[in-house]
């Protein structure tokens, strides 16, 4: 059923001419008409002379591909729309001379194939190198639809069988790729031989299908996840006009099947470099039951500079946003290295005065905190 919040109406997304309801609400037929070229594009919106451009100048870079349910959410018109430059390749994606293919160097911290380990304790397995789209400032540029970088059935297991001889590992996160793109029956037999392990205690999957395929999401993927909890999701919404009803829905699935929902999105000019924008879509993932997790700062990576936001202008934002929202629909801003994640923040504390800590409150007040040294 439907969710219903209180004076709270996303926006709905109904079949588009010629498509019936029950086709365009298919995962089987949303991934087989997906955009994949200049023509299936314009269908959806009349692209700019540079977005054309683009399109045929990048297509043996980086891959481009978008489903159709999330190209319904572009303004046809405008090549400003934050929809559009998230999907649309840009002429700037093939000026960008400072980018690193492997920014986060995940290849040095890889024991196996796709597992990348950079914290003693938990893993990134990369299951896959398929998405429902490919999003312009993708980290994984470099894999995704690379055939070199898909996982068989047996290198699955190879990976499985270094999890279960690593005891340290308990916290095992999925990812790709995107780990939904997997039918139900072949993530079930993953969730499975990683719950036959038994030092691995968490499992998180990292997936954007309910932003940019949310019929993906079935009552029968929820059953199933709920067979193999503890299981958390963290999903990647950037912008508040992704929060439509079906990604409501698909957001309802989940968390009503006992999974806790986090978003991790990235800070990207013209996309979501705003207090304003930053602060509606994290107050509307609240509403949906999403925690605001990370926002992270753009990596320095290829083809995306036209993207990255300057970090003092990240701190403004988030630093406007105290006081003003509730606290834990403040994602934690970070910047991920490849020593792990640093928060970027201003701290607070401004020092000592005597037996007195001097605190800045949200409002730029001063508060003096009787706190003695040891």
């Amino acid at each position: 059923m439907p969710v219903s919040t209180p004076g709270f109406s996303p926006a709905p997304v109904p079949a588009p001419d010629g498509v019936t309801q029950e086709d365009w609400e298919s995962f089987a037929w949303q991934m087989q008409n997906r955009v994949r070229n200049l023509e299936d594009l314009e269908r959806w919106i009349e692209p700019s002379p540079e977005e054309a451009q683009a399109v045929g100048d990048l297509a043996r870079r980086f891959r481009f591909v978008i489903t159709p349910y999330y190209a319904s959410l572009m303004d046809p018109k405008d090549p400003a729309c934050p929809i559009r430059r998230q999907v649309v390749p840009s002429p700037q994606e093939a000026e960008d001379s400072a980018g690193l293919a492997d920014p986060l160097d995940e290849l040095l911290h890889s024991p196996v194939k796709n597992v990348i380990r950079v914290y003693p304790d938990r893993i990134a397995f990369c299951v896959n190198n398929e998405c429902a789209l490919y999003c312009r400032f993708c980290l994984r540029k470099r894999m995704v639809g690379e055939e070199g970088w898909s996982m068989q059935k047996r290198e699955l297991e190879l990976a499985l069988d270094w999890i279960a001889e690593t005891p340290e590992i308990r916290d095992v996160l999925l990812t790709g790729g995107d780990p939904l793109v997997f039918s139900d029956s072949r993530l079930d037999w993953l969730l499975t031989r990683l719950r036959e392990i038994p030092h691995v205690e968490l499992i998180r999957l990292g997936t954007r299908l309910p932003v940019t395929l949310p019929y993906r999401v079935t009552e029968e993927l929820c059953r199933m996840l709920e067979r193999h909890h503890p299981i958390w999701v963290n999903t990647h919404f950037n912008h508040p006009a992704e929060i439509t009803a079906p990604a409501v829905e698909a957001c309802r699935r989940l968390a009503q099947a006992g999974i806790p929902l986090g978003n991790q999105s990235v800070l990207m000019r013209g996309i979501n470099d705003d207090v304003e924008i930053m602060k509606s879509l994290c107050e509307q993932l609240v509403r949906i039951r999403v925690r605001p997790y990370y926002c992270y700062q753009a990596q320095l990576l290829e083809g995306t500079g036209h993207f990255r936001v300057p970090i003092e202008r990240g701190l403004e934002i988030f630093s406007a946003m105290r006081g003003r929202t509730s606290g834990f629909a403040i994602p934690r801003y970070v910047l991920d290295t490849p020593h792990g994640k640093v928060p970027l923040e201003r701290s607070s504390l401004q020092g000592r005065d005597g037996e007195d800590v001097l605190v800045e409150a949200w409002n730029g007040e001063t508060w003096r905190e009787p706190n003695p040294p040891d």
